[in-house]
């Protein structure tokens, strides 16, 4: 029996992530590593402890492709507006 390495071979995708005012105190990102198995690189962020709008994070989720896909299927579920950029492999 043969496993597909392009499922469990780890991966990096960058994303660009909004927060809304609403998710502010949610733990978002921290659930992306602790439900999905992701390592996340906070390259970017704009939130302020007392931000009245929007917040905006730039990722890179490193991880298996389909723990990525699942997360992401997982902020969309949230709603939350993602920005796709490119991804590679992690070697």
């Amino acid at each position: 029996m043969s496993i597909s390495t392009n499922d469990t071979r780890t991966t990096e995708h960058r994303i660009r992530l909004r927060i809304p005012q609403q998710y502010h105190q949610e733990p978002v990102i921290s659930q992306l590593v602790s439900q999905y198995h992701l390592t996340i690189n906070i390259t970017a962020a704009i939130l302020g402890a007392n931000a009245s709008g929007d917040g905006w994070f730039d990722l890179v989720l490193m991880g298996s492709n389909t723990n990525i896909q699942a997360a992401l299927s997982y902020l969309d579920e949230l709603g939350l507006e993602v920005w796709q950029g490119e991804e590679s492999d992690g070697w």
